[in-house]
């Protein structure tokens, strides 16, 4: 996208074990969040008090369930700058598509240093996707957790290394990647990933996603920031922008 062109209009202006299974009534939940635990991690849920919040995330929803014609999909999230939010807005997205009780959503966070996952299930986590990417004995349901939000299922990054880039633009996690949205047409996938300003891993990661939507810091970023970040992700997948205040 060239400095001349015009930008697109934004989306929003504000903001396992059962892969074995048959049925989506059969998914076995922990303990689910209490509304207190869900607000104080600033997740949505239906009749919470924030209802343009819940409206936001709905609408951003619906916008791009028309983009992919109703099917399911795989959406990569990023900032464009270090603290700008693109975690909450990644799990509010899988959140939103599991408020339907006909579908599910899997969260899956590639950031290493600042990872979400890991305070959603309070560290809980045997094996995560780093360790899932270099250890081929390892099988999806082992780094797959239920974090206590219906019908969300959490993937956390695993301890990182030097490395994490390559491991993550290898093939096997393509094919993880795909095993997990094609085993179930009623299942999306959400890509929590770094800043595109700190990280090439959402420009290595567009490649595996269907969309992308970057999540703009209200008023923190430059015109020029947001045309290099739609650039990171592919004009072709960029779906929109998401200002958070």
């Amino acid at each position: 996208m060239s400095k001349d062109q015009p930008m697109k209009e934004p989306l929003i202006k504000a903001v396992d074990s059962e892969l074995a299974l048959n049925s989506i009534a059969d998914m076995a939940e922990v303990t689910l969040k209490t509304q207190d635990e869900l607000a104080a991690l600033k997740v949505i849920y239906p009749g919470m008090a924030q209802r343009q919040v819940l409206s936001s995330f709905r609408e951003l929803r619906t916008k791009l369930l028309d983009r992919a014609k109703g099917k399911n999909f795989t959406l990569l999230v990023s900032s464009l700058s270090l603290g700008g939010g693109s975690s909450f807005v990644a799990l509010n997205m899988a959140a939103s598509f599991a408020l339907d009780e006909q579908k599910t959503a899997v969260y899956v966070d590639c950031n290493i240093e600042h990872s979400f996952a890991n305070e959603l299930l309070q560290s809980n986590a045997e094996f995560g996707l780093m360790e899932y990417l270099d250890d081929p004995s390892l099988e999806l349901k082992d780094i797959i957790y239920s974090a206590g939000i219906p019908r969300v299922r959490v993937i956390p990054p695993g301890k990182g290394g030097d490395t994490s880039v390559e491991r993550l633009s290898s093939p096997r996690m393509s094919q993880l990647i795909e095993s997990v949205k094609q085993r179930y047409p009623d299942r999306f996938v959400v890509l929590d990933v770094p800043p595109v300003s700190d990280s090439s891993l959402a420009r290595i990661l567009s490649g595996v996603a269907d969309m992308a939507v970057l999540v703009v810091p209200f008023g923190k970023v430059t015109p020029n920031q947001v045309l290099a970040g739609v650039d990171a992700v592919g004009e072709e997948k960029f779906a929109g922008l998401v200002f958070n205040n």
